[in-house]
């Protein structure tokens, strides 16, 4: 009988290892859920596994461990899709607001395209009134007078500086005459000594 207990207090101290193991690794992953909870980290059987110290297996295994990281991916996946409904609203109400500006933009500058059309079409229409009333003679005979204009105003030109060059020369021989007239009227006041 003797034998028969001791195999049985062997399981039972087994069974209760197994269950406070068991009882460990489940409270590891409850903190490591809660914790990737907090920090906002992407939830994956595989992160709660790695960072819980646990198995995979145990995780699918457990009833109560797959059921903590179900809820907790679930609870991940609900917070990325409010996350991503508002990115897209917020996305919309940009793009909204984009798409008036650029309509806006678009109508002003059809509004400026359509006025600058309008004034070039009548620049042209100038032009070619004025085209119409020079005839290749009239045109020639302009062309002829600017360049005899032309020619005329270098030799001005050339005419303007020879007479200024001369009126300086004679500025300076104006000042030298001042300068003579003035020593000569001195020695006349100053007849000095005579002998």
């Amino acid at each position: 009988m003797t034998t028969t207990t001791v195999p049985e207090s062997r399981t039972a101290a087994a069974l209760a290892a197994r269950r406070r193991k068991t009882q460990t690794a489940l409270q590891r992953v409850h903190e490591v859920v809660a914790r990737l909870r907090r920090e906002k980290s992407q939830v994956s059987v595989a992160a709660v596994a790695r960072r819980a110290n646990v198995s995979r297996t145990f995780l699918y295994d457990n009833p109560e461990a797959r059921a903590a990281v179900a809820t907790a991916m679930a609870e991940a996946g609900e917070r990325r899709t409010r996350f991503l409904a508002e990115q897209d609203d917020e996305r919309e109400a940009t793009w909204s607001e984009r798409a008036l500006n650029a309509e806006d933009a678009l109508m002003a500058a059809r509004t400026e395209i359509r006025v600058q059309r309008t004034g070039i079409g009548e620049l042209l229409g100038q032009i070619r009134d004025l085209e119409a009333e020079w005839t290749e003679k009239a045109i020639q005979r302009v062309t002829t007078e600017n360049t005899t204009l032309k020619q005329r105003v270098r030799q001005l030109t050339a005419d303007n500086r020879a007479l200024d060059e001369r009126l300086k020369a004679a500025r300076s021989n104006l000042r030298f005459q001042d300068r003579r007239i003035a020593d000569l009227e001195a020695r006349l006041a100053d007849p000095g000594p005579t002998a």
